[in-house]
Order: structure tokens, then sequence, then C-alpha cells
């Protein structure tokens, strides 16, 4: 039983995402009816948790707010401002661990600021690796971790006080 459910939820996912990138879908009810006539039944919050789980944001295009995915979105779209207001509602906590740094973010939400982090290209992130709620960033070699904490933490407006 529990193998069924988890096969129709993958094939709902999967046509979701599927709608997202062939057309422009402007609202959860949208998605819903889209859906439904692809013979899911599925309620707004279903495909409110689904549309979440894609990491699908809403994304002006052709002036048009619609969702896309993470990978519809180019890395110019990614900007600084952008990923420090990702970071500033999503991003916990920041801290170093060896040669990764790890992000701590409320449940459900890791894979959004990932994405967020992969598409602004930043120089020093090789790649992100996201479980639910805490996400390790991969430093290049070369560059330094304590800086990009740092950096991290102002986008964060988490930025620590020195007092010495």
């Amino acid at each position: 039983m529990e193998r069924s459910h988890s096969d129709s939820r993958t094939r709902r996912l999967r046509a979701l995402a599927d709608l997202v990138r062939a057309e422009m879908l402007t609202s959860q009810e949208e998605a819903t009816e889209r859906l439904a006539d692809q013979g899911f039944a599925v309620t707004q919050a279903t495909v409110s948790r689904d549309l979440e789980q894609l990491g699908a944001v809403k994304v002006k295009r052709g002036g048009v707010l619609s969702y896309a995915l993470p990978d519809q979105i180019g890395a110019a779209d990614w900007s600084t401002g952008r990923l420090a207001r990702i970071l500033s509602e999503w991003a916990l906590s920041v801290e170093a661990a060896g040669q990764l740094i790890v992000m701590k973010t409320p449940p459900g939400s890791a894979h959004l600021v990932a994405s967020a982090i992969d598409q602004s290209a930043l120089p020093e992130i090789a790649g992100t690796v996201s479980g639910d709620d805490t996400l390790f960033l991969v430093v290049r070699d070369g560059h330094a971790i304590p800086p990009l904490v740092r950096r991290f933490e102002r986008m964060m407006g988490q930025e620590k006080i020195n007092y010495a």
C-alpha cells in the first residue's frame, strides 16, 4: 500500500514539474485543474506542498508572474541581492565544518536555499548538497572558509559583532 502511494506521488510530482516547464501556471488553483485534467485527484493544499518540494518559485516572464523550477531560472536572475533575500528569509544558521560550510533552514527548505546558491554561481562554491533542513556547501580549493561564512552571515542579516 505504501509503495503504491509513493509511486502515485512520484508520478504526480513528475507531471507537475512537466506542467510547470511546459506552461505558464500562474496559480496553485490552475496547477490543480491541469493535474485534474491528467487524472490526478489533488487538492490545492497538496499542490502547494508539491510546488514547494519541487522548489518552484514565482517569477515574472513576459510580464506574467508564473511558476518556474530552479533549473529554469538563469544565473542572471539570481543576483547577490536576491540571494541575500533568500538567505535572510530561509537560512537559520551557518558555520564552518572542516572544508565544508553547513547551513540550517526550517524543515523542508534546504533545497530552496541550495538551489539559490547553486544558481548564483558563486566562484568559491563548487556545489551544494541538501537534505530536509540542512545543506552543505562544498568550497573550492584555494578559498578561505571563514570569510565565506562571514559573507553568508551578512547576507542572512546575522553578522557577528566583534567587540575585541
